[in-house]
């Protein structure tokens, strides 16, 4: 394999080799562990419409805003006699019913930003509108409770900023098996060996032990997993592969208390309905399998799932059957055992919005990440976050 190749193309490359810190070895992990609580965090990118995601069908200003996106009545799941599911999330549903869903409206921050990438970073670092941090929310939890968290893993090409600490970072990767081989590449091996013969223990230089560290997760993760064949029937998509990879980490017993997906495509400025519905179909299927894995390998009780979107869309659909940036949104959260289940609160006002058309935000997306690292990984929130947030209720 080239080096440039395989800069470019492995996930180990992208997550390891290239940003500014080392991957704390899996090998290192000590005895002194937060228990098995798992993390498992969705992102629906590019902006999925909430309003036509969690409906309120009994109000006007709802359909008169979107004369033609608008979904009606009866083609909705009632979640009550005001609010109802897309018809798309019908395995959300029964996760509803079964009180493994709770769902948190008008989620967002103060002075949002509409840019993706922008909001996207506000979410994933989680900083103020007017803050630019350079580590990730869930890297600043790697850094300051490594020896415990046992590391984190996005399943996908490359690390996200959510994902990056300023000592510890995650590692990235699609295949357990493809990581490893690309651990052992001949170029990869040479690199060490040369290090290694003008390097002592002493002064092990930063690539050395970026690599040290690199081959030592590999191996890991793979020796861990290659055990592990998931029984369960995913849908035919790409997102579903990454679930199932998940959920093979998971019930292979890997020591990892966060992990990180998403699911692209949700800017719909044109054709937004068949679109969603296309997308909230797969991410639906997926889950509801997924929780059905979990549940048959006896994980899923020590397994939170939470999933959101960088920003919501306008109210007021726009002249080519979409909906353009908008701001609050609603954020899922599944479990076995949540506090409270259903609808965590109210859908916000059509007849309060902003200055924008934009629905106003009631909860800050901080004081979710608050609850679930105090209440779920039980670790100091105002370490991670910078800042002390409110606790929620959802667990």
């Amino acid at each position: 394999m080239k080096r440039r190749d395989f800069v470019k193309n492995t996930a180990l490359g992208s997550s390891l080799f290239l940003v500014p810190s080392f991957v704390k070895a899996f090998e290192e992990v000590t005895a002194k562990t937060l228990g098995v609580k798992r993390l498992v965090i969705v992102q629906l990118s590019g902006g999925n419409d909430g309003l036509n995601t969690i409906v309120p069908f009994r109000n006007d200003l709802y359909y008169k805003n979107r004369p033609t996106i608008a979904i009606q009545k009866n083609n909705l799941l009632k979640l009550n006699d005001e609010i109802g599911l897309h018809a798309s999330l019908q395995p959300m549903k029964r996760l509803y019913d079964n009180g493994y869903l709770s769902i948190i409206n008008n989620v967002g921050y103060p002075n949002p930003n509409r840019s993706h990438f922008r909001s996207t970073d506000i979410w994933q670092t989680a900083s103020n509108s007017n803050e630019y941090l350079q580590s990730g929310w869930i890297g600043r939890y790697l850094d300051n409770y490594g020896e415990m968290a046992h590391n984190a893993i996005e399943v996908d090409e490359s690390l996200s900023l959510a994902m990056k600490g300023n000592n510890i970072n995650g590692i990235a990767t699609t295949d357990a098996k493809r990581l490893y081989r690309t651990s052992q590449d001949p170029y990869f091996k040479k690199v060490m060996r040369l290090n290694n013969e003008h390097l002592n223990e002493h002064n092990l230089g930063y690539l050395y032990k970026t690599m040290i560290a690199a081959e030592s997760s590999a191996k890991y993760i793979y020796e861990k997993t290659k055990t592990f064949s998931s029984r369960q029937a995913y849908p035919n998509n790409s997102f579903a592969k990454q679930l199932k990879t998940i959920a093979e980490f998971i019930n292979s017993g890997l020591k990892t208390s966060i992990y990180y997906t998403s699911l692209d495509g949700f800017d719909t400025h044109a054709n937004q309905s068949n679109i969603q519905t296309r997308l909230l179909k797969n991410y639906a299927e997926s889950i509801e399998v997924f929780v059905k894995d979990l549940k048959e390998n006896n994980t899923f009780r020590d397994t939170l799932i939470l999933t959101f979107s960088e920003f919501g869309r306008r109210v007021k659909q726009n002249a080519a059957n979409g909906t353009d940036h908008g701001t609050a949104n609603n954020v899922f959260i599944i479990g076995e055992d949540l506090k409270t289940q259903g609808l965590y609160n109210d859908i916000g006002s059509l007849e309060d919005l902003d200055e924008n058309g934009d629905l106003k935000f009631e909860i800050d997306f901080r004081t979710i990440y608050a609850t679930v690292l105090n209440k779920w990984l039980q670790v100091d929130d105002k370490v991670v976050l910078n800042r002390s947030y409110n606790q929620l209720d959802f667990i």
